[in-house]
């Protein structure tokens, strides 16, 4: 069985996450979704309700899809995760040049602490290569809509933890 790891943030999930998603469930038996507790990074969403977003997201967006992704969380190195995980891959998605530069470093990184372990790139669709967490967060922190850039669990998520911090 094929398992690619997915790590990632997801604060929040976008449509550009599940876009890369949908198209490595395509290639690989297994997609773990892993989100990285960072306790530097501050975020807007708790680990909790990155997991439940992500996981009502997939849900809502692709039922099928569901049946062959997990979620978890995960502090560390993310090949610590894909062992963990049993996963011989990791997904990254690029929207830009300048995305290749920062994940190709991670990827032989990656490579030199596991051998076994392979980087595997998927391109953002058009229609979501503008869309980043970091800029969904700023959008919702000053009340915009983003209902265009994450599923609709996500929203609601980020609508309440936006309010939480007010």
């Amino acid at each position: 069985m094929r398992v690619a790891v997915y790590p990632g943030s997801f604060d929040p999930i976008t449509f550009g996450h599940l876009d890369v998603a949908r198209r490595a469930a395509a290639v690989f038996d297994r997609l773990v979704f892993a989100v990285l507790t960072n306790p530097r990074k501050e975020s807007v969403l708790t680990v909790a309700e990155r997991l439940e977003a992500i996981r009502a997201s997939v849900a809502a967006t692709d039922p099928t899809l569901s049946e062959r992704v997990d979620v978890i969380s995960f502090d560390g190195l993310t090949v610590d995760a894909c062992r963990r995980a049993g996963a011989g891959f990791i997904v990254r998605g690029l929207r830009a040049i300048s995305d290749f530069e920062t994940e190709m470093q991670l990827a032989h990184n990656n490579r030199v602490l596991a051998p076994e372990i392979d980087t595997v790139f998927f391109m953002t669709s058009v229609e979501h290569g503008y869309v980043s967490s970091t800029l969904v967060r700023e959008i919702a922190r000053f009340g915009g809509d983003v209902r265009a850039m994450v599923p609709a669990p996500a929203e609601i998520a980020l609508r309440v933890a936006t309010e939480r911090v007010r």
